[in-house]
């Protein structure tokens, strides 16, 4: 995956190695995003006949299965009996255990996962509602998991095993039904010379540069898997960063005449993908236009690590699959077989729950188009389908009501899917709210679904409303649906551990008059505690005011962390339209920075 290590808990030296090595990867990708929005913008012909051509199962089919599998799987986040807590395929790297290549190579003496089973994989992928795997055949560490002549560091030639997964793996997907892709790091080769990160002299003491790295494995290699393994949907590159164009444009031109069905990713770099692909593990926050994916992973690795059991529920996996949907993306969620070749029953299990929920409900997603709204919604999200808004219920309201503000259109029906009792819903205008009545108890243990139909086409809906203030559930306001003054509002991206990244639109850079105003739509008036959430150093004074002159001002704590902070309680007066103003006192402007503000009914 590709990594943007911006972390500022890691050592010096380690920072500068990243900074030198990573950022024209950074750099490269967001001009890929920013290239492709402009081609999409310019060219919507081009876009509709890239959806009902190759592009109709990325678009449609909106979940797919990724796999990182490699000898990395084998060793499991260890080393020499010490763990390295993080991402497991990156454990040869120096940032990690700096494992040699030559001790590194050693590993394929005794990598067998005899326990493979590549048809057991592929249906799992369709019991969880999947519709196509793309598999890692070769990641940065340089080893390629299928039967390559052009290098015989290979899973047939230099291992116990003396199979081609790969081959497996693709005709099983043929068999039932998936589409099927490839992963191959173009750029990276950790221990072939030449490659990106890799020596740079071979066996001999020679010399040797990318072109010959490019030329002897990476441009044969691709041509293999472009030309063994049947047909092919996908050829996913990963990290670009400082190779020249015109390799990525011979690998592009290459893999478009051997499988002219195949979509290839953004970040095969310079603009020359089908789509985009979203940072690791990035669920946008507002709708984005054009093809585009989300990357995820089950736990905290993406490949199999020994310690990482930390598996994102059903309900969660359902959640990020329904809100990058709702933003008018792809769903790419990764599972990380061991070295035995098994995916862990932990996550077996919450794929096949997830898989059972979307059985029943495959109209929210296969096909689904964008959220009119553009953004989440307090209880859930929105996707939508032919005539109908179908509203994905994760936060069931406890008091028999759910708002859902600025919807104009006009309605024929609101149903409860799959309800044992009445579906009908019975529902009001109230101002700009649309108000339904719904039963106190959740009628699903994950996501409940209600459908509004519509007499014209949901994806013609238009939302005339500002942001929503619900009074029966907490309202997050986020930055980027407020205007901000005098201090920079952007995007920053961090890890936590090793390669697990975090994003967030925050504001920071705080001038002495810095503000962020939000205009809202108060359903019902009375009190809300206030919270901000931040982090910084010290501690921090905010202000918050209203169009009411209504004011809370407080001092609270600061950390290196984001974390909510209660402010007081505010009041809106009357219901209807409202605006807030929050801005930084007193404090360390240089350090502070806002995430969100949410406002919480007192019931």
């Amino acid at each position: 995956m590709i990594r943007k290590y911006k972390n500022t808990h890691l050592a010096f030296l380690l920072l500068a190695f990243l900074l030198i090595h990573d950022h024209s990867a950074f750099s490269q990708e967001k001009k890929n995003e920013k290239s492709m929005d402009k081609m999409w913008g310019d060219s919507q012909v081009t876009l509709d006949a890239l959806k009902n051509g190759k592009g109709k199962l990325f678009d449609e089919g909106n979940f797919g299965m990724f796999i990182h599998w490699g000898l990395y799987s084998s060793l499991g986040g260890k080393w020499k009996d010490k763990t390295y807590y993080g991402i497991g395929e990156w454990i040869m790297n120096p940032r990690v255990a700096n494992i040699p290549i030559d001790e590194y190579k050693k590993v394929a003496e005794t990598f067998n996962p005899s326990e493979f089973d590549a048809r057991k994989i592929a249906q799992l992928a369709k019991n969880a509602g999947m519709k196509y795997i793309i598999v890692t055949s070769k990641h940065h560490e340089g080893f390629a998991m299928f039967d390559s002549e052009a290098s015989d560091f290979n899973i047939v030639d230099a291992t116990p095993f003396g199979r081609d997964p790969m081959k497996e793996l693709s005709a099983a997907c043929h068999e039932l039904g998936l589409g099927f892709g490839f992963y191959y790091s173009h750029f990276q080769d950790w221990t072939t010379p030449g490659g990106g990160n890799g020596p740079d002299t071979d066996e001999n003491g020679n010399e040797v540069d990318f072109k010959d790295y490019f030329y002897n494995k990476c441009k044969p290699q691709v041509k293999e898997i472009c030309t063994n393994y049947g047909d092919i949907d996908f050829i996913w590159f990963d990290t670009p960063g400082d190779m020249p164009k015109e390799y990525v444009i011979e690998l592009a031109d290459m893999v478009r005449k051997l499988q002219p069905n195949a979509m290839l990713g953004s970040r095969i770099g310079y603009g020359m993908g089908d789509y985009a692909s979203q940072g690791d593990m990035e669920v946008p926050t507002q709708n984005l236009n054009g093809l585009w994916e989300t990357a995820d992973t089950n736990n905290d690795s993406w490949s199999y690590a020994w310690y990482d059991n930390n598996f994102k529920s059903p309900k969660e996996i359902l959640h990020r699959l329904i809100e990058t949907i709702g933003r008018g993306g792809t769903y790419l969620f990764n599972v990380g077989p061991d070295g035995k070749g098994e995916i862990l029953e932990i996550g077996v299990r919450f794929l096949e729950e997830t898989g059972k929920w979307i059985q029943k409900y495959p109209q929210v997603i296969y096909g689904a188009g964008p959220s009119p709204w553009g953004y989440a919604l307090p209880w859930g999200d929105v996707t939508t389908n032919g005539k109908s808004l179908f509203l994905s219920v994760s936060e069931w309201p406890q008091d028999g009501k759910l708002y859902l503000p600025g919807l104009e259109n006009q309605i024929e029906s609101i149903e409860l899917l799959n309800a044992s009792d009445e579906s009908k819903i019975d529902f009001r205008k109230n101002g700009d709210w649309l108000v339904m009545d719904v039963p106190y108890k959740a009628p699903e243990e994950l996501i409940s679904v209600i459908e509004i139909k519509l007499k014209e086409e949901a994806n013609k809906v238009s939302i005339k409303t500002v942001t929503g203030v619900y009074p029966n559930i907490d309202t997050p306001l986020i930055l980027e649906l407020g205007e901000v003054a005098n201090a920079e509002q952007k995007e920053i991206r961090w890890m936590e551990k090793f390669g697990e990244w975090k994003h967030a639109n925050q504001v920071s850079g705080w001038k002495e008059d810095g503000t962020v105003t939000w205009t809202v739509n108060v359903q019902k008036p009375g009190y809300y505690y206030l919270e901000l959430e931040y982090k910084g150093e010290d501690r921090l004074v905010w202000k918050t005011v209203t169009d009411e002159a209504i004011m809370v001002q407080n001092q609270q704590a600061a950390t290196e962390k984001y974390a909510l902070y209660n402010m007081g309680i505010i009041e809106f007066k009357t219901p209807g339209k409202h605006v807030i103003t929050t801005s930084l006192v007193e404090g360390n402007r240089s350090t502070s920075s806002l995430k969100s503000l949410v406002l919480k009914p007192i019931n």
